[in-house]
């Protein structure tokens, strides 16, 4: 995984969800500090677990994912 590239948009769907990584953290069961890792890009969520923070926040994967064009790797 190249370093510096944002792959996911948890960060922004939080703002726009008005929502806090602490209560993200208590949803999906894991600590503030595994959330923080995906909320920051310095670790990515499995695919399930992509999924799970997809349906506690209410919208699509897809919108928690970077595209193609945004990540400038192709």
């Amino acid at each position: 995984m190249k370093h510096n590239i944002k792959y996911n948009r948890i960060k922004e769907v939080l703002c726009e969800k008005g929502v806090k990584q602490i209560w993200l953290a208590e949803q999906l069961g894991k600590t503030f500090r595994q959330v923080n890792s995906y909320v920051t890009n310095t670790s990515q969520p499995s695919i399930p677990v992509l999924y799970e923070i997809a349906r506690i926040l209410n919208v699509s994967p897809n919108d928690l994912l970077r595209s193609i064009e945004e990540l400038n790797i192709v």
